[in-house]
This record gives C-alpha cells, structure tokens and sequence, in this order.
C-alpha cells in the first residue's frame, strides 16, 4: 500500500475524504449555496458515490457527490489530477443523469434542472481565472439563451485570490489550496475532517480499497510475469522474455483496470492500483 496516503494524513483534498465530508447533508447543503448562491431547502442523498450504468455494455460512471433537493438535481466532483478532457466527461455525465432521473412515460418537461461541479485543483482551462460557468447562447444572437435548465461550472482552486466579490467562495477555494480555514464554514470542513479521522469504519473501508488496489495491483504484475517468462522460453530468445514480460504485464493491468471501473472507482484510484496512465484508463 505504498501509493497510498495513511489514514491520518488524509486532508479535505483526498477523494475519499471528501465524499466522506460531503457525505453529511447540512455541509454538502451550505457548500451548494456558497458556490451557486441559491437557496436549498433540503437536500435528499443518493448512495455516497453514486455508480451509474445504463446497460451492461456502456460505460459506467461513479459521481463522487450527487444530491437533489425537490426540482434539480447536483453532481460535485474534486479534480485533482489533469485529465484534459472535461468538456467530454460532462457531455457524459449529463447524459446519463438525464436518463437515470426521467423516468418512462415522463414528459420532458418534467426534467430537473441539473448543476454539475467540478473543483478543480488545477486551471481547467488555462485562462488563470478562478470560475468557468458554461452558458449556452446561439452563434447568431449570443444574448438569446438556449435554455435546457443546464448548469456546468469549474472551479480553479489555484486562482482563489483573483475572487473579488465573494468571500466565501474565496474561503473556501483558499481551504482547499492552502489548509487554512477563515471562515465559519470552512473550520466546519477542518472539524469534519478531523471528525472522520476517528470513524473506525471509515478507516476500515479506507484501508480494505488501499489493500485490495495493491494486491490487484500486486497480482497482475504476478500473472504478467508469468505470461511473459512462457513467452520468452517459446521465442528462445531473450528479447522475447522481456517484451513477454512488458505485455504480460500490460494486458494483466487493463484487465484489472477494466474491473476496477466497473465498480465505480475512480480514474485515479484506478491508476494507483493498475500502475497505468490516467491518459490510458480514459481510453478503456
């Protein structure tokens, strides 16, 4: 488990952590409202990382914190490693929360309004501002807007201090980049984590996904060698034992990596446990 933070040394900016936090509603709720300015009455909770799959053939998807109140539905996701293809993962994301909220037989009308976040622990865009929100216009009239109760905003946590107007987005944004908290809200954020430190069965689940990702991890290696060193003794040669190995190993890491997804880790859990590239687990 050597890739793996200890227990102790999780922050806020850990995906495990931050579900976790989120995972209490009066948190995700204020959080909701600093970022969106508007008013929750009461959010209702899916599953803590919620996996989608629309059928056993598409590709599934686990949104770290998706949330409803009575007309529209949030989905808040924490980047912290630079995919560069986020425009493409909302597009999907969307897609498929479209589908698993209308039920059959509903009109579209009946579709909620839908926000999906990404805090990004990096410049998304690379325009050095701290707030993307994507608004929908038409290319003839740029002031008419295309209104499908759709909402897709990044969050640059390095660009905290350009925030003029909003101090508790700044806060906030300020926890994430530098652990420090200056507000009410976020020393509530220091406290949950440091309350989530103590639940035993959190640690539990933490270690158990740590342990089996590297004994995954650990055993595709085994087999890869294996596969390679047969290779190798058949070709004769010795360059047929390492290129054996090399793709042993590789094709034994997608497999694992293909299992992992479909059980809803994440792209970066995926590649901690696999040992291949964010750029290739996006590709499976």
């Amino acid at each position: 488990m050597s890739n793996f933070k200890r227990w102790e040394d999780l922050t806020i900016t850990d995906d495990f952590m931050f579900c976790k936090v989120m995972s209490d509603p009066d948190i995700c709720k204020e959080l909701l409202e600093i970022l969106l300015h508007i008013k929750i009455e009461r959010l209702v909770f899916q599953e803590p990382q919620k996996s989608f799959r629309l059928t056993s053939e598409s590709r599934g998807i686990r949104l770290d914190v998706y949330v409803k109140d009575s007309n529209r539905v949030f989905d808040i996701e924490l980047q912290t490693t630079n995919e560069r293809n986020l425009e493409l993962r909302t597009r999907y994301y969307q897609g498929v929360m479209d589908i698993s909220e209308l039920e059959k037989g509903d009109f579209f009308s009946n579709m909620k309004e839908s926000y999906i976040i990404f805090i990004c622990m990096f410049d998304p865009f690379g325009a050095d501002i701290p707030i993307y929100t994507v608004k929908q216009t038409f290319a003839e009239n740029d002031k008419l807007i295309f209104n499908d109760k759709t909402h897709k905003i990044f969050y640059n946590v390095k660009a905290f201090e350009k925030i003029a107007n909003d101090v508790e987005t700044k806060a906030f944004l300020e926890y994430l980049c530098k652990h420090q908290s200056t507000t009410k809200f976020t020393q509530s954020l220091e406290t949950a984590v440091y309350r989530n430190k103590n639940n035993q069965n959190w640690r539990k689940d933490y270690m158990t996904l740590a342990y089996n990702l590297s004994l995954a991890a650990e055993k595709a290696f085994e087999n890869g060698f294996s596969a390679g060193e047969e290779r190798g003794r058949n070709e004769g040669i010795s360059i047929g034992l390492s290129q054996g190995i090399t793709q042993g190993e590789h094709k034994k890491a997608v497999e694992t990596a293909k299992k992992f997804l479909a059980m809803g880790l994440s792209v970066e859990q995926v590649a901690t446990g696999t040992g291949l590239s964010v750029e290739e687990i996006e590709k499976l």
